[in-house]
């Protein structure tokens, strides 16, 4: 068996490539719409997050010889608590992970911080789109929502709980968009134009992620990009190919299957 880290559609595609290989795998992602669509391409799932001595307990239940963490690039924490299940149990753990980007764009400014990009935000004021996610919301209500001369607009999932940290932080509704991509550079462009963006916030995701449609858009329309580094985790084993981590998973695995 082997417990894999999912979310993403990538994720799901190499979930996929890994139990047609002829693996029994038992993915895990955050939240129910995650597990639906994992659900639908017949791979079985857990639903929540886990703390390091839960991943060690499931490791043992269900008889796991490999993690997998194909985890989005900021989900630092259940990389952290899969890497200590993983050598609590004394099972190999390898890392998935999309390839890093160069970016040249002259209007790109990196952080290292979400707390970094939320002050060099709020030094620059204006239209300010993020791109960032829910989960970060509040270090950029708590810097920005008080500014004169400033428009936080705050894309995400449509998801309830969204919208309810949304309400509880003080956006408002104008102020939302929820909507699920990826967007093409060409639907970013109409969305920075349609609401007079002047600077976007995102973060390094990768290509899977659609940073490149988001930064391309921004570059054609004029205006600034702050990005946020990925986090700095010592994972071991690291792959960003298919093909390896099947050829590495074959070698821990493959007399027990």
């Amino acid at each position: 068996m082997i417990l894999f880290l999912a979310g993403t559609s990538d994720a799901r595609a190499l979930a996929l490539e890994i139990k047609q290989a002829g693996f029994d795998i038992l993915t895990t992602v955050v939240t129910e719409n995650a597990a639906i669509e994992m659900r639908k391409h017949g791979l079985e799932v857990h639903v929540g997050r886990l703390t390091s001595e839960e991943f060690a307990s499931f490791i043992g239940q269900y008889g796991v010889q490999a993690v997998i963490d194909a985890s989005h690039p900021f989900a630092e924490e259940a990389s952290k608590n899969a890497i200590q299940g993983a050598n609590q149990a004394n099972v190999p753990y390898i890392r998935y992970e999309r390839e890093s980007q160069r970016f040249s764009q002259e209007n790109l400014t990196m952080v290292t911080s979400y707390e970094e990009a939320a002050e060099i935000a709020a030094e620059k004021k204006g239209v300010i789109m993020l791109t960032t996610g829910s989960k970060t919301l509040q270090i950029f209500a708590a810097k920005l929502l008080h500014l004169t001369d400033t428009r936080v607009i705050a894309r995400m999932l449509p998801r309830k709980d969204n919208m309810e940290k949304c309400e509880q932080l003080g956006f408002p509704q104008k102020n939302i968009v929820a909507i699920q991509g990826p967007f093409t550079k060409e639907f970013n462009k109409a969305l920075y134009k349609q609401y007079g963006v002047t600077l976007m916030v995102t973060k390094e995701s990768g290509k899977a992620g659609s940073v490149d449609e988001k930064l391309e858009g921004a570059m054609e329309v004029g205006i600034e990009t702050i990005m946020i580094k990925r986090p700095k985790v010592n994972y071991g084993t690291v792959y960003s190919n298919f093909s390896d981590v099947l050829f590495h998973l074959k070698t821990i695995t493959f007399e027990n299957r």
